[in-house]
This record gives C-alpha cells, sequence and structure tokens, in this order.
C-alpha cells in the first residue's frame, strides 16, 4: 500500500534527479507504480477504512447507563462513578468518562461563596431533608470550619434531642469542642432571634446547658445570607450526590429502600475513606490532613460525656450506635446486588 508519504519521496527523488529503477528500487515498489504517480499528478493514494479502536469505556457502559437509571431523578457524580468502573477494571482516565457522562446530564450553577476560619474557631451545624420514594429521613450535617471535616448523623426526625445529640456526638467524632458552633434558625433550638437586641437571641435552654457543658458559644447565621453556613451547605450538596444517590442505587437494584439505620451504616465508613481523602475543591487539600492539624486546636471535651456517649476517641467511633442494628439479612441482599 502506497501512502502520501511514499508519494512525496518518488516526486521529490525524480526531482533530485534519480530514475525511475533507481526510485523503484530505492523505495521497494513497481516501476509501473512510479510511472504512474510520476506521470499523473492528480492522483493520490486512497486508504482503506481503518476499523475504530474499541474505547476503554466501552465495556463499562451498560454498568454505567443502570446506575444513571437507578439513581434517577437525582445524579452520581462522575468522580464516584470513576472509582466504580475502575474497582471493576477499568483502565482509561475520567475525562472519557466525563466525555460520555455530559450527554445525560443538565448541570446546575453553584450559587454558594464561602469564607474562612482559623482551626478550631467554628463548627457550622445543620439539618437537610433527603427523600426517595416518597419517604424523607432527615440528616443532622457538622462541617469543621477550617479543615471541612465533616460528621453525619441519620434519624427520622428534626427535634431538638436530635440537634443536641448531634452536636455532641460530632464533638466526640473529631475529638474536641470549637469555640463556637454556628447554627441556622432552627425553631427547634431558638426561641426568638434578637430577643435582647440585635445577635442576642434567646436559644432554647437545654441548647445554653450544652453549651455550657462543652464550652462552645452558640452563633446563628444571619437571615437570607447563604454565604454565612456555605460550608455545612455546600456539603449538604456532596453528601446527597455522592453518598445517598449511589447507596439508594444501590438498594434500588437489590429492591430495597433506604432507611435511617442503613444510612448510619455506611456514613461512617464513607466519610473516613472518602469525604475526608478527597482533595477539597476551595481548600485544594484532603480533609483529613487539616483535621489532623485542626484537632490540636480545639478544646478538650468534658469529662462525662452527655446522652450516654462513652468517651472513645474519634477514629474508634466513627458511627453511632444504632449503625449497625439493621437486619443483617439486608446486607446479604446487598453483597448479591453487588455484579
Amino acid at each position: 500500500m502506497l501512502t502520501q508519504e511514499r508519494l512525496v519521496e518518488i516526486h521529490v527523488l525524480h526531482g533530485q534527479g534519480n530514475s525511475i529503477r533507481a526510485i523503484a528500487k530505492q523505495l521497494g515498489v513497481s516501476r509501473n507504480t512510479v510511472r504512474r504517480y510520476l506521470r499523473d499528478l492528480t492522483v493520490v493514494p486512497s486508504y482503506p477504512d481503518r476499523a475504530a479502536r474499541p474505547a476503554k469505556l466501552e465495556p463499562y457502559k451498560t454498568y454505567l447507563l443502570a446506575r444513571i437509571e437507578a439513581a434517577k431523578p437525582h445524579w452520581i457524580p462522575a468522580t464516584v462513578l470513576f472509582s466504580e468502573i475502575q474497582d471493576r477494571g477499568y483502565a482509561g482516565g475520567i475525562t472519557q468518562l466525563k466525555n460520555y457522562l455530559a450527554e445525560f446530564k443538565t448541570a446546575v450553577p453553584d450559587p454558594v461563596v464561602r469564607f474562612e476560619t482559623p482551626p478550631g474557631k467554628q463548627m457550622q451545624v445543620d439539618f437537610t431533608t433527603i427523600s426517595r420514594h416518597r419517604r424523607t429521613i432527615k440528616a443532622f450535617v457538622a462541617t469543621l470550619g477550617y479543615s471541612r471535616a465533616t460528621y453525619v448523623r441519620f434519624s427520622e426526625h428534626e427535634r431538638q434531642d436530635d440537634w443536641l445529640r448531634g452536636i455532641e456526638e460530632a464533638c466526640h467524632y473529631f475529638g474536641g469542642v470549637p469555640q463556637e458552633i454556628l447554627f441556622d434558625n432552627a425553631k427547634t433550638i431558638m426561641i426568638e432571634r434578637d430577643a435582647y437586641g440585635e445577635g442576642q437571641h434567646r436559644w432554647n435552654a437545654q441548647l445554653l446547658a450544652t453549651a455550657r457543658d462543652y464550652g462552645f458559644i452558640a452563633r446563628a447565621c444571619r437571615p437570607y445570607r447563604a454565604r454565612t453556613k456555605g460550608k455545612v451547605e455546600r456539603f449538604n450538596g456532596y453528601l446527597k450526590n455522592s453518598f445517598i444517590t449511589p447507596l439508594a442505587a444501590t438498594l434500588n437494584q437489590a429492591g430495597l429502600r433506604l432507611d435511617v439505620a442503613t444510612a448510619n451504616a455506611h456514613i461512617g465508613p464513607w466519610l473516613e475513606r472518602v469525604a475526608h481523602q478527597r482533595i477539597h475543591g476551595t481548600t485544594g487539600i484532603k480533609p483529613q490532613i487539616l483535621l489532623d492539624q485542626e484537632r490540636f486546636q480545639l478544646r478538650p471535651l468534658p469529662r462525662r460525656a452527655k446522652r450516654g456517649l462513652e468517651h472513645i476517641p474519634a477514629a474508634a467511633r466513627p458511627v453511632p450506635r444504632e449503625s449497625f442494628q439493621h437486619p443483617l439479612s439486608t446486607y446479604d441482599r446487598l453483597l448479591e446486588a453487588r455484579p
């Protein structure tokens, strides 16, 4: 097969004064071929259609489509799907995956603007609602302002006791107490905003007792100022997209439904192995690395733990007690559902 490069060589060698015989011998082609291409300058080599190389992603498209379908109407981030197919042998890059997923996803802008606080200064807390198959569960989320390390506890309700237990468990999980905790305007813990003047709120008595025992100051974010609690609110979206949606999709494929016990059973390992090991989009550093630094700036935990909490190091106590009370048959079914 004569290539474009050989055609150029024929004309160059002929222009340099070489005979047809010499050109044919040097290039390893017939003299008739040399004559043909020298005689008619309009003739160009023809190339057969090359078989398309199979893309590395091709064997995983069926799996990806199944995951996308199982997660609807929600979306599993490309980073999560990338990790999943890597576990199944995918050897390609994430760019190829993102390009493939782009046709299935509608982009949503991020309106949150964040600000920074020094280590040990602040912890932002919030409750977020998770809706799946006409059922809702609640998630208490606590994020340290400096490291972005986060504690999550799922519950059926968003009552006063759920707030207080979440705060206490978060402090024990992080191994210390921040100087202040920033709240939203939740009625279960704030009785009246600006009751004693601007910024001087009337808090729930039980919250004040917890603040006294643990040694933190309760703060409230300003109304309609989303950026004030941007760190925890940003994590809420990450939690739903990168933890809840993939877990719910896996459960859905097994014919199961997401509940509080299952979510609590999986959240501890996910926080330690995934959320705290990712490169954070704002800090550019893994939350675990900054948490290891921030722990030195947290205030000591109270000697007596409240609400039955045991004084156990955070690393040994990653999830609430009730996390492992789910029937073992549930996990057997989950394992059967994995391809």
